[in-house]
Formats: structure tokens, sequence, C-alpha cells
């Protein structure tokens, strides 16, 4: 199980061949032009930089540890994504990856992951991965890549009308907005002060904020744009799909509680992970994170999620479902 961060109120308080290349060398209004300096995000330079042990056999470590101090699960499906990367040739993409979180990942040392060629056909090849601790899986991944075929077949959704990136505030600024109210309670503060003191790799700019005070109930809704710090430029879009696997896990499943403000969280993880990719994008271009949850009950819940580019497309899927269990209040409790 990995832990799970929810930037949608601040929850965390509680707790390949022929294939088009992702831009076109023009840099879109608004984005990070390529770097004077070193200033590559440190998702490629640091998170998704596997070492090589053996054939088929990586070690990864650990660049942000979220405040529950547990792994976060974002990282380990990305890091799993680049060992199963490096097991194919050049000339396949990723266009889907299924993961189970199967034990909680401990931040004091580092993962393994071990490969399986499960199978290279001519058209789609599977690898599975096995990210290892204490000698024991903490999460069991498969990821299909595939040759590029065309085919007259396509459809998609429409992405929705919301404000560009450039009209709204980061998560840190909107966080600095809440520190000067004078009637900010201590705890929340303390809390706040936490989350920017933290180097997250990941830029984020929710469309619609919740108050941070607020607890009435809202649509299992929410939009914000993503994109990761830094700079990763045009480059093989298999390193675009790692850097998207860990983005597409940030604030994800606190979808699912904006209807239930009310109730404290005690613990939320997240249980599997599923992603597919359908169209080549920028991991470093502003990319509107579209999710929704459909469906909570039993201590779970589930979402959705849908990443758009900036020019309509959609890029990525995603789905996943997690535990999520709240503080019950005495009559809601059972004997």
């Amino acid at each position: 199980m990995a832990a799970s961060t929810s930037a949608g109120g601040f929850r965390v308080l509680a707790a390949g061949a022929g294939a088009e290349s992702p831009g076109s060398g023009d840099v879109p209004e608004g984005e990070q032009p390529a770097p004077p300096g070193d200033l590559r995000s440190v998702l490629v330079t640091s998170v998704l930089s596997l070492e090589p042990l053996d054939l088929d056999l990586f070690r990864g470590r650990h660049y942000w540890v979220p405040v529950t101090r547990r792994l976060f699960g974002g990282q380990i499906v990305g890091q799993a994504l680049v060992a199963a990367a490096k097991a194919v040739s050049e000339d396949v993409h990723a266009h889907s990856l299924h993961c189970y979180f199967v034990r909680a990942g401990d931040p004091t040392v580092p993962v393994l992951y071990q490969v399986e060629r499960t199978r290279t056909g001519k058209s789609f090849s599977v690898r599975s991965v096995k990210a290892i601790q204490h000698g024991k899986p903490i999460l069991i991944c498969q990821a299909s890549f595939q040759q590029s075929q065309e085919s007259p077949v396509q459809h998609q959704f429409t992405m929705p009308t919301v404000p560009p990136p450039e009209e709204l505030l980061t998560q840190e600024e909107l966080i600095q907005k809440y520190l000067q109210d004078p009637n900010l309670v201590e705890k929340y503060r303390l809390g706040l002060n936490k989350i920017l003191a933290q180097e997250v790799p990941v830029e984020i700019k929710p469309v619609n904020p919740p108050e941070i005070l607020c607890q009435l109930p809202q649509e299992p809704k929410q939009l914000f744009w993503v994109r990761a710090r830094g700079y990763i430029g045009e480059c093989d879009m298999k390193l675009h799909c790692c850097v998207a696997a860990y983005i597409s896990d940030y604030a994800f499943l606190g979808t699912a509680l904006l209807p239930h403000r009310q109730h404290p969280v005690k613990f939320m993880v997240s249980l599997d992970h599923s992603m597919w990719f359908h169209t080549p994008f920028r991991a470093d271009h502003w990319m509107l994170y579209e999710c929704e949850s459909p469906w909570a009950g039993g201590c779970r819940g589930l979402v959705h999620g849908r990443l758009w580019r900036r020019d309509g497309v959609l890029a990525v899927t995603c789905a996943q479902e997690g535990v999520i269990r709240v503080k019950q209040s005495p009559a809601e409790s059972k004997l």
C-alpha cells in the first residue's frame, strides 16, 4: 500500500517507431523554454534514474517522502515503468500499465525492481515488474508496450473549458494566502508550513480550490493544471510516460473525499493504479488533470482521471482504488 496525498482542499493536513515527437520545437505560451544551464527536472535526474545492478534488476532511491512517512505511490509506479521500459526495444511505446500496491513502502531503504520479460510480440510486448523491499514485493506491475500503428478508428471526449494556468495560483501561492489569515487555527498553520517546506517535484494549479476550513460536502470532481518542475524536453516518449505516472498519483485519491469533508481522515492509501497512454505529450508542459470519483463505500474509494494537453487532446487516462478510513462520531461507530 502506498501513501496517497491530496492537493484538493489540502487534505494532506489530515494525516516509438514512427511516433511523433511530443513537442514541435516551439515553446507553447506559458511553458518552460530550454534551460541555459542544468535546470532539468529532478524527476528525470534523480527520482526516475535507476541504478542497474544486473540484467533486468535495478535499484531506485527516494527524493520526496510525504508527511505520512510512507513511500509515495507515484514514485514506485514511475520507477517500475522505468524498469520495464529498459527491458524493451526503443521502437515501442508504453500504452498501458496496471499496478497493485501490496505492502507499505519503507522510505529508509532503496527499492529493488525485478523485471520479467513476459512476452515480446510483433505488435505488443508485456513486462512484469516486482518492486521489492526487505525481500518482499511492495508493488506488482504489468506494463504493455506497442509498435506505433495507424487506424481510422479514432474518437475522444471533449476537454473541459477552464481558465489557463497563467491565470491561476499555484498550490504554494494558495498556501501563502491561507497563512495570511490571522484566524487560521494553529494546527493548520503548522501543517501548511510543513507542506511549504517540502520540495515536491510537481507543480499544481487548482482550477477551483476549496476553502481550506470549509467542511461542506462537494461534488467528487476536481480540476487542476499539473506539470513536472524543471525541464525535460523532447525525448523518448517512454520517459514522459514515466514522469506522468509519478504525477498522476498526486492528489488523485483525495477526489473521493470531497463529498465527505466533515469526516477527519484517519488512514488513506492506494490499493491499485492503472494508466492508459493515448498520444504523445510533454510532462513538463501544463496538462489539465480532470479527476472524478464515481463511487465510494466499504472503506474504499474509486477515482478516474484524464490528463489533457493544452490543445484539447486526451493524452492519458487513469484509474485508482484506495482504502479510506475516517474518524466516526460515537453515534456512527459500531459497538
